[in-house]
């Protein structure tokens, strides 16, 4: 049996609700009135951290918020995919800073997140002291200052926006003054996990050096609350373009139905559905993998079913450092004379004239 989240009568800081988080087998096993097997192990393993803002979306034993926050014996018993599934480590020519794409790189400002969600792609780091360092940091300013072909430089971690605001100010005043980084994108799952990180200060810290843009990751509508809605439309009235970086996860929003919703209630908070994601092979995450299949069944249900603003694009980010490949339905059934035959979205055969 569940226990609910205890009752506030005014609402903690961010840092209270952090220090507030489950991340221990005890408090696990106080909140769910039972024991989960092997969940020191597990948690040992791969930390587990869960605030009692995004611990109050749950509302049963293994519905997708608990799925995607609550350690699974099953992370140690999945064996399949890469520790490193993304060869990050192969393209990374110094601790914390992966330069995989010509003219951009990933620098990791965090090693701390709100909610360490059990699917991620970095399970092998986030959570765990040392792979962010004050030292890593100025040394991944110093190799973008001297890689002048570095236009784009996308933060992660962790989560930046778990710095504290002059931490994550002094990185973008670093960053912007450098003649020829051009855009700075930030990635955080903070709007999602724990909006009440996001203040009116905290935009406007980071409005100060556009353009800047923030690819945050919503998986569920029931992650679409009231505090969701005003920390993107608190970001978006700063001026900084909200997108969203969704993962298909089986038994989380991997039907028709919870993606078009998700999709949908987004945009009614000005963010942007930008990828729909495969979920990427680390190990321990097998449990939540689906075939491919089902994700050009997804973007088949929404492309003309509803707003083209709604449809994402489904990637595939390759194993050993492909890169992003995007997958779309088969639209194009074949050529006939001087005509495509194309297969539209109510499932019909028209033909398209070809004249040149």
């Amino acid at each position: 049996m569940l226990r609910s989240a205890p009752k506030r009568h005014s609402v903690p800081s961010w840092k209270e609700f952090l220090s507030q988080s489950i991340e221990t087998a005890e408090d696990l096993k106080q909140w769910l009135g039972s024991d989960i097997p092997r969940i020191k192990d597990t948690i040992r393993r791969f930390p587990m951290r869960i605030n009692p803002y995004y611990l109050g979306l749950i509302t049963a034993q293994d519905d997708p918020i608990y799925r995607q926050c609550v350690p699974d014996p099953r992370e140690l018993e999945d064996m399949q995919g890469s520790v490193d599934p993304l060869a990050e480590e192969r393209y990374s020519p110094l601790p914390g800073l992966t330069h995989r794409y010509p003219d951009r790189v990933m620098f990791l400002v965090s090693n701390q997140c709100a909610v360490y969600c059990r699917f991620c792609n970095r399970k092998r780091k986030v959570g765990r002291q040392g792979f962010v360092t004050k030292q890593t940091i100025k040394e991944g300013l110093s190799y973008i200052k001297a890689h002048k072909e570095v236009r784009d430089v996308l933060l992660s971690g962790g989560d930046p926006l778990l710095l504290e605001t002059s931490e994550l100010e002094n990185i973008l005043r670093s960053l912007r003054k450098i003649p020829h980084v051009e855009i700075i994108r930030i990635g955080t799952r903070v709007p999602c996990t724990l909006p009440q990180r996001v203040t009116q200060r905290l935009a406007s810290v980071i409005a100060k050096f556009h353009p800047v843009y923030i690819n945050t990751h919503f998986n569920h509508p029931r992650e679409i609350t009231s505090e969701a809605a005003k920390a993107c439309t608190t970001l978006a009235d700063a001026g900084i373009p909200l997108g969203c970086q969704t993962v298909l996860l089986r038994g989380v929003n991997d039907n028709t139905e919870t993606m078009r919703q998700l999709m949908q209630r987004l945009l009614t908070i000005r963010v942007r559905p930008y990828y729909l994601f495969q979920c990427d092979q680390a190990r321990g995450t097998a449990h939540f993998w689906t075939h491919p299949q089902k994700g050009l069944e997804i973007i088949a249900s929404l492309v003309g079913h509803t707003s083209g603003l709604c449809v994402p694009h489904y990637c595939i980010d390759l194993p050993g450092g492909g890169g992003k490949v995007p997958l779309l339905p088969q639209y194009i059934q074949g050529v006939k004379e001087k005509h495509l035959v194309i297969k539209n979205y109510e499932g019909k055969l028209c033909n398209y004239p070809i004249y040149c």
